[in-house]
């Protein structure tokens, strides 16, 4: 039998969100702070930086999460790799050449608690059959999901996508039943939710987080003309057609004053670019 103090019923833990088997617990303060560190830590805690882990309770159930997320845990819990011979792990190892993921990630089962490490990044409970037919993730924003999830890599129906749209050529896309924890830059109340039936969203900047994936996206001129594409200061945007719908940030880091015509493509882009891709499309 397991008891745990101070966890449920400390004060300096809130949980925030609950989901399945998953709850987001953010701490209010950062307790341990040295007196070199505590301005730094008060002006964090005002912008609302803070720290959250996700519990997850296993009632015999199973959670798939990334590597080397796990914090500790406690009962009858049990980890499996997920790798079922060599061949499955060079295919899992490419799958995370070019989607930025880990290689593995590794599936915890049985009855007791697994906590994931803490992180400064917005976390988000994502119901993954409320969007159809799968949702397709911007890289980096997977940290765990239920286990009987179906996980695999989708690729871009054009080579535009990855040169003009900063989002590379290859995926995670999740389907099926169940809960995913995502790794959000960006607070849910912050995000805008976007839903299309037969319609079209034109976003100037890889601001799109997730999206479903019924949606064709491409990349095209913001006008008709390439000149006038030119002349507005917009060029190209990602384009979402078809239906579904779009998590977008509202804004992405380092574009409020790096550019007054718009937002500009951050360093990390999805994929981590058109190289990565044909590397590992190679290895494939």
């Amino acid at each position: 039998m397991i008891k745990l103090n101070n966890v449920f019923n400390n004060q300096n833990m809130k949980c925030i969100a609950q989901a399945g088997q998953y709850y987001v617990y953010e701490h209010q303060k950062d307790m341990s702070v040295s007196p070199y560190e505590a301005a730094t830590a008060y002006f964090m805690d005002e912008m609302n930086v803070r720290k959250r882990q996700v519990l997850v309770y296993l009632n015999n159930t199973s959670v798939r999460i990334q590597a080397g997320a796990m914090q500790w845990m406690a009962g009858g819990v049990e980890m499996e790799s997920g790798v079922t011979g060599v061949g499955n792990l060079f295919g899992k190892m490419a799958k995370g050449m070019v989607t930025g993921e880990s290689a593995v990630k590794p599936i915890y089962k049985g009855v007791g608690y697994l906590m994931l490490e803490p992180t400064y990044r917005y976390l988000l409970l994502e119901d993954v059959g409320s969007w159809g037919s799968g949702m397709v993730l911007d890289d980096g924003l997977f940290l765990a999901c239920d286990a009987q999830l179906q996980e695999q890599v989708v690729r871009r129906q054009n080579v535009s996508s990855a040169v003009l749209g900063g989002e590379g050529l290859f995926n995670l896309s999740l389907s099926g039943q169940g809960t995913a924890v995502l790794e959000s830059p960006v607070p849910r109340e912050e995000l805008f939710e976007i839903n299309l039936e037969n319609d079209v969203l034109k976003i100037d900047g890889n601001m799109a987080i997730a999206w479903s994936s019924s949606l064709q996206f491409t990349v095209e001129k913001s006008s008709k003309s390439l000149i006038g594409s030119g002349l507005s200061g917009e060029g190209f945007v990602n384009v979402y057609r078809g239906t579904g719908k779009v998590l977008m940030a509202p804004t992405i880091s380092g574009t409020v004053h790096a550019n007054p015509n718009g937002p500009e493509q951050t360093a990390a882009t999805s994929s981590q670019g058109i190289a990565s891709s044909v590397v590992s499309s190679l290895l494939g």
